[in-house]
């Protein structure tokens, strides 16, 4: 995969083809992702996501492709705009984040991917005010980092490094069922949140899976 360069001129990128499908599985997974967040949260963490990538699929034609990271930037702008609550800053800043590390970039390698997650973990964190163990989408998303981290460092197959990636996510994912909620609405409930997992972690669990399904 450290090989793997996508030219933004040669048609529909790799980068577009998975935010495109981002985008999609977030619309699709509306309910579900919903139901997880009413266990301990208010239920609209789907809602919110669909609302936002629903907008970004109806301005997918008209964004401005001019470089990789222009066309995210614009992706995290009308994303944002449409999600509520907590959820807009948090995913906006992730995708803005992601966006400038593509700056000015025709062409999109492994190494840049390991740099955008790294900064939209950076991101998140500082915007939401949350770390690993807090039982956020964090949970999920460092590990899997971590993951395609380490597999772009061993200069694995890209089809590999998705699938290990998807991995990690489910299994961090699941694994916060056990973590008691210090942010966001689910951290009202106290110890009533332990037994569920966070519905962030498992959307991110379930976008890599899709991601890697269909790599």
């Amino acid at each position: 995969m450290s090989n793997e360069a996508v030219s933004v001129r040669n048609g529909t990128t790799r980068l577009e083809s998975v935010v495109r499908l981002i985008a999609q599985t977030c619309v699709d997974n509306e309910k579900y992702f919903s139901d997880l967040d009413a266990v301990a949260g208010d239920g609209d963490f789907g809602y919110s996501l669909a609302r936002g990538f629903e907008n970004v699929l109806s301005e997918w034609d008209a964004y401005d492709r001019s470089d990789l990271g222009t066309f995210l930037q614009k992706v995290a702008t009308s994303m944002s705009g449409r999600i509520g609550g907590t959820s807009g800053p948090i995913w906006g800043t992730a995708f803005l984040r992601a966006a400038l590390v593509l700056k000015g970039k025709q062409t999109l390698a492994s190494t840049d991917a390991v740099e955008m997650l790294r900064a939209a973990i950076a991101g998140i964190k500082k915007r939401g005010g949350a770390d690993v163990g807090d039982k956020t989408l964090l949970d999920a998303l460092v590990p899997l980092c971590e993951s395609v981290a380490v597999d772009v460092e061993r200069d694995l197959d890209a089809k590999v490094i998705v699938a290990n990636a998807a991995r990690v996510a489910r299994d961090a994912a699941e694994d916060t069922a056990r973590l008691e909620a210090r942010r966001g609405r689910a951290s009202y409930t106290g110890e009533r949140s332990i037994g569920s997992p966070d519905p962030g972690a498992i959307a991110v669990a379930v976008l890599a899976e899709r991601i890697a399904g269909e790599w």
